[in-house]
């Protein structure tokens, strides 16, 4: 087994991925892994960063799939006994113009931001080791969206006791109103995107609240960020940041040092914590 530190990042074959990836070659102390769906694509970013001089590794990953998750799971117990910095990146995004119909934008969306993490999240976090650090990539999009729920919902993704069940289940409850029809007379916001990030950004506050009841003395540190307006396939060419400027937060946090007490459980943008 290697005692080789080692960094996993997911969805990291282009865009702010592959930025945070290339930044985590130049600064991490050990091993890191570029992740993608297609091992043809995740291969071709590797090589190009071999071009760069810069040595990354790579593992198939598609967080929509329960037995590719398992499979990594299992690679990064055996080989390395753990994990030192996991990066949620991995998501989804309709294009504005986009005609599917808006129920079908809810469950696909939601399927991968917000079930696809969760699942990388129950299968890997109790592999991270002490000192780790996990992020989770968000959006502003979630605080947009937190302001456009109802007051009630909002008090609800607000809360300090809110379970991870719960959260799940008003995940859910989304996609089953907007096939009914009925999301927005029930205080939801007209954004499939952005409730998948009041999601992402919820479940870090839910999970940091869980390490500091189950792990205290392993000072891992997780939190949620928002990268920015970024130019990827994503968000477009207009974007005001190029990716590497996306991936500097998500890298900040992932490099947060061993004596770092904190940020911990907050939602961050440009390396500054925001009220959620």
């Amino acid at each position: 087994m290697s005692s080789v530190p080692v960094a996993v990042v997911t969805g990291s074959n282009k865009g702010i991925g592959f930025a945070v990836v290339r930044a985590l070659c130049k600064q991490f102390p050990g091993d890191v892994y570029l992740t993608a769906r297609d091992p043809g694509r995740g291969q071709e970013a590797v090589s190009k960063l071999q071009e760069e001089g810069l040595h990354a590794l790579f593992h198939q990953l598609d967080i929509d799939d329960l037995q590719s998750i398992r499979a990594l799971r299992d690679f990064l117990k055996e080989k390395y006994g753990g994990l030192n910095v996991l990066v949620n990146n991995a998501g989804i995004a309709f294009k504005v113009r986009d005609t599917t119909p808006f129920a079908i934008q809810a469950e696909v969306t939601l399927k991968t931001n917000f079930f696809g993490t969760r699942n990388v999240c129950t299968e890997l976090l109790p592999l991270v080791k002490p000192y780790g650090r996990v992020v989770n990539v968000s959006s502003m999009a979630s605080n947009s969206a937190l302001g456009g729920c109802s007051q009630e919902l909002q008090q609800k993704f607000r809360s300090d006791t809110i379970t991870e069940d719960e959260l799940v289940e008003l995940m859910t409850k989304f996609v089953e109103d907007t096939k009914k029809g009925v999301h927005e007379r029930e205080g939801w916001p007209n954004t499939a995107y952005g409730v998948s990030k009041i999601g992402v950004t919820v479940l870090s506050r839910i999970q940091a609240r869980m390490l500091n009841e189950k792990r205290k003395g392993d000072h891992i540190l997780l939190n949620a960020c928002c990268p920015g307006w970024v130019r990827t396939d994503m968000a477009g060419p207009k974007a005001t940041k190029s990716p590497d400027e996306g991936a500097e937060t998500p890298v900040y946090l992932a490099l947060l040092p061993s004596d770092a007490d904190g940020p911990h459980g907050q939602f961050l943008s440009n390396k500054t914590v925001r009220t959620w």
